[in-house]
Parts: structure tokens; sequence; C-alpha cells
């Protein structure tokens, strides 16, 4: 992608509000050659089942998250012609994410360690802007959390300094329209769901 356009759509992202102002947010940008090597480091790691997360990893998907879950997960599978019970077709999907879906462009999003929660909150409200911008732009962007499964070595391809925390990465190019995938659309819960009122 010109990085002209890379730079129009994190200038608008770099807009979010965040708490107190503090702005955590920092990312490392990919060009190509730099996302297929980072990919191939990522790659090797998670076949090697190496896992370090800087932020703790949900403990438990129960309930309406588990169903929502389960609904987005085999939805995503059968666009892509995965069947449920196909263990190892389902296995080689996964490991998609540590290519970037063959994105040719990453961010990795970093927030401070001693942030905490809150610095990753407003990452999250960074990374919610980012994929607007990218929408509003024409760009295709997905947001990665399975990147920050493999902290570690995210942060020794990137130099990154043990102050900062792996939040996420922000995969990005131009989309591929005849892919499966991108037809591919998640349910929302209902507001009556998600909302409650208080009189």
């Amino acid at each position: 992608m010109p990085r002209a356009d890379i730079e129009r759509m994190l200038a608008l992202a770099r807009l979010t509000a965040s708490w107190c102002n503090t702005q955590p947010w920092e990312l490392h940008v990919t060009g190509p050659a730099a996302t297929r090597r980072l990919a191939e480091a990522l790659g090797r790691a998670a076949r090697a089942g190496v896992r370090s997360a800087d932020l703790p990893w949900p403990a438990a998907y129960e309930g309406v998250y588990r169903e929502r879950r389960r609904e987005a997960g085999y939805g995503l599978y059968a666009a892509v012609g995965v069947a449920r019970d196909d263990a190892e077709a389902r296995a080689r999907q996964a490991m998609l994410n540590f290519e970037f879906f063959g994105a040719p462009h990453t961010a990795i999003i970093t927030s401070d360690r001693d942030l905490g929660t809150y610095g990753a909150v407003d990452c999250g409200a960074y990374v919610a802007n980012l994929l607007l911008a990218a929408e509003s732009l024409g760009i295709a962007a997905i947001a990665q959390a399975a990147i920050a499964s493999v902290s570690g070595v995210v942060r020794e391809q990137l130099a990154l300094p043990e102050s900062r925390v792996v939040v996420c990465a922000v995969s990005f190019g131009y989309a591929d329209h005849d892919h499966p995938v991108n037809g591919f659309r998640t349910t929302r819960a209902s507001q009556d769901e998600t909302i409650h009122w208080v009189d």
C-alpha cells in the first residue's frame, strides 16, 4: 500500500480519546518484507506451542459469551469451507492468524506496562477507531488478539522494551473481494441484551 494511504488512516485514528489523555498506544507498522519476517517467526513459535502473553488471557468463555464465540467461529469456518469436525483444517485456519491472513502490513499495538488495564482499554478504543478509519478509506483491516499470545516473539522481533506490553495487531491491505471470508459477517447482540436502563 502507498505510505500516504497508511498515514491518512493513522492520522484519523490518532484522534482517539483516552483516559487522562495519556494516549498510551504505540504502533510498529510493518512493510511487506518486515511483515513476512515477523510472520515467519510467529509461525515457527506458534507451531512449536510457544505462548507468552503480556496481558492475562480470558479465564473462560461461559454462557452467552461462549455461545457468541462459537457462533462466530463456526460461521467463519463454514465461510471458508472448514467442517466443524475437521480439526486439522481448523488448526490450519487458526495458523493464518500468525501469517496476518496474508495482509501486506500489520500494526502491532503496544501499551505502557504501568498503565495496566486502563492502558489496554485505551488501546482498544484506538483499535476500534483504526478499523473505522480503514473502512472509511477503503482499506481492509482486521484486529488480531492471537498475536498477543506470542508476545515474547513479537518483543524479540521488534526489539520492544519490557516497559511495553503487546495488546494486539491490526493487519491491513486492500481486500480480495473474491475470497469467501470477506463475505462472512458476525451477528450482533440486541440492545435489550446489552443495555440496562436505570431510572
